[in-house]
């Protein structure tokens, strides 16, 4: 008899433990369809201990880092950039906040000045440092005539602290989201020293203003950066890493 109760017993709790999996199952499954920051918090309230709670954590994580990083762009400013780098130094969209911050202090720099604040000169002008498009970005799209025409402006594209080769990187990636803008130029890689380390600014120069608005107009509207360089900064030392193929 005694044994016959342990046994149902055992039945019972293993019962209970199914249907705890069950239905933790289910709301993780519920909560994945939802994908969205309200169904993993609740979830982890529910389950805070629960076998998907690590996953339902991380996701969250990158909601609301996505979540603030659309804030950020929306009120695109250099304290807004400024406070998400604050919350997430390390996170996915840090190196594009960065950049941002960099353009923006570029673009506010007066037009007399060598360079940004913090920067100094690091070597001699760069104009053999440059690198031309490859076949394939030669064969992509042909830019409007105004993009080759040479003159006193320029663009910056970007503006990286891990190295010329994120820059490159960065302009392939560029090259095929803007092929009509983009196509036919040559960029050059400018490397500065800060406070902080080296900086390496993603160029491309001798433009028209027409033609380095034109380019910043369709490359923002594409969701990248772009500033627009007045002939100061476009004449500044700096040296180039950037090599020739």
């Amino acid at each position: 008899m005694i044994k016959a109760k342990l046994f149902l017993g055992v039945i019972c709790a293993v019962a209970i433990g199914l249907a705890g999996c069950s239905g933790e199952q289910s709301d993780w499954e519920k909560a994945r369809a939802s994908n969205n920051a309200d169904s993993y918090e609740s979830f982890v309230k529910k389950y805070p201990n629960g076998s998907f709670a690590p996953q339902a954590q991380a996701r969250l994580k990158e909601l609301y880092e996505e979540r603030d990083w659309q804030k950020a762009r929306e009120a695109d400013t250099p304290d807004s950039y400024q406070a998400f780098l604050k919350q997430y130094p390390e996170g996915k969209w840090a190196e594009e906040a960065r950049i941002r911050v960099e353009n923006f202090n570029l673009a506010q720099t007066p037009a007399g000045a060598a360079a940004p604040p913090g920067a100094t000169s690091a070597g001699s002008p760069p104009a053999a440092g440059t690198k031309p498009a490859t076949a394939a970005q030669k064969g992509a799209a042909a830019a409007p005539a105004a993009a080759t025409t040479a003159g006193d402006y320029g663009v910056q594209l970007g503006a990286y602290t891990s190295g010329a080769k994120t820059a490159e990187r960065h302009w392939e990636k560029l090259i095929k989201k803007n092929p009509s803008a983009l196509a036919g130029l040559t960029y050059k890689v400018r490397t500065t020293k800060t406070t902080k380390g080296h900086l390496y600014r993603l160029q491309v120069s001798d433009l028209t203003r027409a033609s380095a608005e034109s380019i910043c107009k369709q490359v923002k509207a594409n969701g990248d950066s772009c500033v627009v360089l007045r002939p100061a900064h476009t004449k500044h030392k700096a040296k180039s890493t950037a090599r020739k193929k």
